[in-house]
């Protein structure tokens, strides 16, 4: 399973009203380095149709993803309407922040076909 098939499985995880760092989903997909490449996914509709990019933040929860949007205002808007307060283009990790669970991990590597963590 290629890296963008392995994102778009973590994406499809990322809760209503929570968001995700790119740093976060690459250390998911078993590449911790591959951050950029997170970005670079998003920005070129290469994790899929179904991908909840609006959810996807910096690593200090700043909203980043306007490359993947018709507007600047479009991330803010639908992460807003999943009750996530946007204060100043930037949400509050701790708050709205989504932590996987050990099983999420687990589950995730049996879908990428590998064992252990």
């Amino acid at each position: 399973m290629d890296f963008y098939q392995r994102l778009a499985l973590a994406g499809e995880m990322i809760p209503e009203g929570k968001v995700a760092s790119y740093g976060q989903l690459a250390l998911l997909c078993g590449c911790p380095r591959n951050a950029r490449q997170v970005g670079y996914a998003l920005n070129h509709n290469k994790a899929g149709g179904n991908f909840p990019a609006h959810r996807v933040v910096n690593s200090s929860g700043a909203l980043t993803g306007a490359a993947a949007f018709d507007t600047m205002d479009v991330q803010r808007l639908l992460l807003e309407k999943e009750s996530v307060k946007v204060v100043g283009q930037k949400v509050d990790l701790l708050k709205y922040g989504w932590h996987p669970s050990l099983e999420d991990a687990i589950w995730l590597r049996e879908k990428f076909g590998e064992r252990g963590i």
